[in-house]
């Protein structure tokens, strides 16, 4: 009996220990809650609330709020459901018997400022918008309590973030008011321990580890044990007990270093290798990390990932996600946007006044990204501002807290294009780099529009010029383009006659600190690359199934519908583009060919709806293709090795040949010598042994004769690195030549054809008998009817660059988005050309004043231009008549001027070429009163909104 008693009182023992053991140490809070709208700061906690939201989400997402009643929007997309000010999210929960005594958190990952009930009672308050929430709720009694969270997403935070930054701004992400990601209570068992700080060593190859915790609860058998393990890799596990009570004799916490032996591996783009880290108070809490061993570091004028010399291939990010109007909190929605980044060569990626969540940082550790998060602000660095100052110290502090263990952390801004006092930015950052010492930091991404230059604490400088040049010139200029309030004549892309010889090594040797020599320069990081408008895919609407509705797009639609040009929308989408894509290709490459430069921030790989919609992406703004290119093709110029052209020109006669210089950008981490670069440029080719070293390589000289092109002839050269493999092929670039005959055959041409300025009424009577006239109007005349030059496309957004331009009183750019033609048709018998714009039109567009026709009986011109979203005139470069029986050709170009140089010529003479020929049967008929009526009147004007920038500058 004795026996079986002592059994019996064993299985009790063992199932009472089991439901102990099987308490949770957390509880889910996600789903449904209780829920109410505060507009006017009046409900109670406890008052009755009818309405029910899932959670994690918001407003939007649970359709609560103002339903939209605007339909006219185009600034931005539209949320079909807003709402600012407080929300109530209340729910009743069951605390366990097992959490009795438990000290217990409310975890909120992101949320806006907020203010925590615990039946009605208020326990805690929390404005961290860039970093999970916690909030104690103190122990619990065992039962049933009511959790009241009041969401206030119209104050709490300073006046300036609201508008200016992604962590609030309408333009993308939105002002949401809800609760997103991980929301649960955690009960803590034993003695709660935290990783309050951790600094990975890839040069020791050591972690040091400072763990927080209750130093009341310590006692003589208290101990800490910490465990570091290889995560998907082969490895030696790391482990150390510490006891508290024996080892720490001091008041503060301690900081413990496990050395990881000298086969550690190192974290990098190429080797994302990881640890995790485990703190466990032994039978109480446990938390875990994941870190990497990374050297990365700024010296001279370039980036060194593990001593390799890196090149950052980056892409700006302002929360675009369509479908939430909030930021994704999950992993596998991270990866895929990595991914999708990783495959167009991208390693690194700028957050543009936001902080991303967990897991961001996380995917990216996995993968190898480079991140760089910003405080959320853009705008007045105000120092007198304590309410603001405060702010932005404490986002960074719980920036800092959460996420500075990822070793994709690995850079950070104190926000975007600030202005304000220089010196409190040099303090903040002096106190950010005392907590994070392994990041590298800057004053904010191109901080006073790169006026004020590199200053002292900078250790690097994001920028779209280094220090103010004259009107005029570009000699401190970091990035291709600019709109035409900021660089005269948008820029160097659009300025200059294409080449492959311009960089920015003037502007760069301008970074390092004033007063400071040379030595003490700072990598340069070109700001915001390749603003390149393209005209949008209507098509598009359909995709938004979400919280946002493009009324924008759908505006600009009924606008080009009204204009008579909607059945192009698809070839000026592809024309705008495919044009788009040789312009960042060459912006890119600028950047590359900069000895002294360290990486670019595009903007973007996708499109940006906000701001006027700012359709500038290769990708729409859900990250998809727009059938632009491939990713392979955008890698060509994308990539850790990237073999680069350096030509004076991409036109050539075919006596002069082509004689260039080859350079190679190797950032791969790994010596290319020994292997051969494999030149083909038509029927010709060539191999060069590349040299040993790392960054801007140069290769050699091709050579090639031309000779045997008597015809215009648009050629291909390709560059290959030989024995190299990325994404399953060699390293490679392609090159677009046109070659040409170099006979000057105009005055032969010319002859039988009247050419003309004006249409004279003597003129007008030969056309009218059956003259072959070309009528190249002067700019003065057709001032009214016309449109200036532009040879890139517009620059991010028509209206809002105009309404900047004006204010700037600068010249307003053109605003147009490049060329459309029949490659095909007869005229370009003699100018090979594609349907879009390409490098040999320069000469030609920027001798030219495009017709506005939205009046004229004219179908396709044989030479359209593409207007933009906003204004959408139907413009022509060149179009034909018969008037009477004479046939008349309009080319909106001085041809004369552009016949300076080889492509100019070959276009006019192609132009001749043509209305000698039985080609030249226009099929639309004129009068002479009817062309006159047209040549001279005034197009109508069209009258758009302002829309005016953050930045002052």
């Amino acid at each position: 009996m004795k026996g079986l008693t002592v059994t019996v009182l064993a299985v009790v023992c063992s199932v009472a220990m089991q439901a102990q053991q099987a308490v949770p140490n957390e509880i889910d809070l996600s789903g449904t809650w209780q829920f109410c709208l505060d507009p006017a700061a009046t409900v109670m906690p406890t008052q009755p609330m009818t309405e029910t939201v899932t959670l994690p989400g918001t407003t939007d997402t649970n359709r609560k709020g103002h339903a939209n009643e605007n339909k006219d929007e185009t600034t931005h997309l539209t949320r079909l459901f807003s709402y600012k000010g407080r929300a109530w999210y209340r729910r009743t929960v069951d605390i366990p018997e097992g959490w009795a005594n438990r000290c217990i958190l409310l975890h909120l990952e992101r949320t806006k400022p907020t203010v925590v009930y615990v039946d009605g009672e208020k326990v805690s308050g929390g404005s961290e918008i860039s970093a999970e929430q916690v909030h104690e709720l103190r122990s619990l009694t065992p039962g049933r309590h009511d959790i009241a969270i009041m969401v206030d997403n119209g104050s709490g935070v300073p006046r300036q973030v609201y508008a200016s930054s992604h962590a609030y701004t309408e333009d993308t992400q939105t002002n949401w008011n809800g609760i997103i990601g991980r929301l649960y209570l955690e009960g803590i068992k034993g003695m709660p321990i935290r990783i309050a700080n951790l600094q990975a060593d890839a040069k020791t190859k050591s972690v040091a580890v400072t763990v927080s915790y209750d130093k009341n609860a310590v006692r003589k058998d208290t101990r800490l044990r910490l465990t570091v393990r290889p995560v998907d890799f082969e490895g030696p596990t790391v482990t150390r007990d510490y006891s508290p009570y024996k080892e720490n004799k001091t008041d503060s916490y301690p900081t413990i270093t496990l050395s990881l032996g000298d086969s550690a591996r190192l974290w990098d783009e190429f080797s994302p290798n990881l640890y995790e880290l485990t703190v466990e108070a032994v039978g109480g809490k446990k938390v875990t990390r994941r870190f990497g061993l990374v050297d990365f570091q700024a010296r001279g004028q370039h980036f060194f990932v593990n001593g390799h010399q890196t090149f950052l291939r980056g892409k700006h990010d302002a929360c675009v996600w369509p479908l939430t109007a909030h930021v994704p909190m999950d992993v596998e929605s991270w990866r895929d946007y990595l991914y999708t980044c990783q495959a167009y060569g991208i390693n690194h990626v700028r957050f543009h006044s936001w902080c991303p969540p967990e897991a961001a940082f996380a995917a990216a550790d996995e993968l190898g990204v480079y991140l760089q998060p910003e405080l959320p602000f853009w705008g007045d660095f105000d120092e007198k501002d304590d309410t603001l100052m405060r702010f932005l110290e404490s986002e960074w502090m719980a920036i800092v807290n959460a996420y500075a263990h990822h070793p994709s952390f690995r850079m950070f801004a104190i926000g975007n294009e600030l202005w304000g006092s220089v010196s409190k930015m040099a303090d903040f950052i002096g106190n950010c780099r005392f907590m994070a010492p392994d990041k590298l930091f800057t004053f904010g991404s191109n901080y006073y529009l790169g006026y004020q230059g590199v200053k002292p604490g900078m250790d690097y400088f994001t920028t779209c010029r280094v220090g103010g040049e004259g009107w005029g010139r570009y000699d401190t200029h970091t990035r291709g383009s600019f709109s035409f309030a900021d660089a005269a004549d948008g820029g160097l892309i659009n300025h200059c006659r294409p080449n492959t010889v311009m960089n920015f090594r003037q502007g760069c040797e301008r970074a390092f600190p004033e007063g400071a020599d040379k030595e003490q320069a700072v990598p340069v990081i070109s700001h915001e690359t390749g603003q390149f408008q393209t005209y949008p895919d209507y098509d598009e609407i359909k995709k938004y199934s979400g919280v946002l509705y493009p009324y924008n797009l759908q505006t600009f639609r009924q606008r080009l519908q009204q204009a008579g040009m909607l059945s192009q929308t698809k070839a000026f989408r592809q024309a705008s583009g495919l044009w788009s894509l040789e312009l960042y290709k060459q912006d890119i490459e600028m950047d590359l060919r900069t000895p002294n430069m360290a990486g670019f921030q595009l903007l973007d790989l996708q499109d940006y709806p906000g701001q006027g919609s700012a359709y500038v992406g290769i990708l729409d703004a859900f990250m998809q293709p727009k059938g632009l290119c491939t990713e392979r093709q955008w890698r060509q110029w994308c990539a850790p090795v990237v073999p680069l052209l350096i030509a004076d020109s991409l036109c050539v006669s075919n006596r002069d040949g082509l004689h260039a210089k080859i350079l190679v950008a190797n950032y791969s981490g790994e010596s290319l010598s020994g292997k051969t670069l494999r030149w083909q440029l038509g029927h010709q080719g060539g191999t060069m042994v590349l040299p040993d070293g790392e960054g801007l390589l140069d290769v050699g000289m091709i050579n090639a004769d031309l000779a045997v092109y008597d015809k215009p002839t648009q050629l291909e050269l390709l560059l290959a690195v030989n024995d190299t493999e990325y994404y399953g092929v060699p390293y490679h670039n392609t090159y677009d030549l046109w070659c040409y005959p170099s006979e000057n055959r105009l005055d032969v041409q010319k002859q039988g054809i009247i050419i003309t300025r004006q249409m004279t009424d003597e003129i007008g009577k030969k056309l009218s008998r059956g003259a072959r006239v070309l009528l190249m109007p002067d700019s003065a005349s057709i001032a009214a009817n016309s449109v200036g030059p532009l040879f890139t496309t517009d620059y991010w957004n028509y209206r809002m660059f105009k309404t900047i331009a004006e204010n700037n009183k600068k010249s307003v750019s053109p605003g147009t988005l490049g060329l459309l033609c029949n490659p095909q048709h007869p005229l370009f018998r003699e100018f090979p050309t594609q349907m879009h714009t390409n490098w040999q039109w320069f000469p030609v567009i920027k001798h030219s004043r495009p017709l506005i026709v939205d009046r004229w009986p004219v179908g396709q011109p044989l030479v359209q231009v593409i207007d933009n979203i906003e204004r959408n005139h139907k413009l022509a470069l060149a179009l034909e008549y018969c008037v009477g029986k004479g046939r008349l050709l309009i080319v909106m170009s001085d041809l004369e001027l552009a016949a300076t140089h080889i492509e100019g010529r070959q276009f006019y003479s192609s132009v001749l070429s043509y209305m000698h020929s039985s080609d030249f049967n226009p099929t639309t008929s004129l009068t002479m009163p009817e062309l006159q009526a047209l040549l001279s009147a005034k197009a109508d004007e069209k009258v758009l909104q302002k829309l005016n920038n953050i930045s002052p500058y």
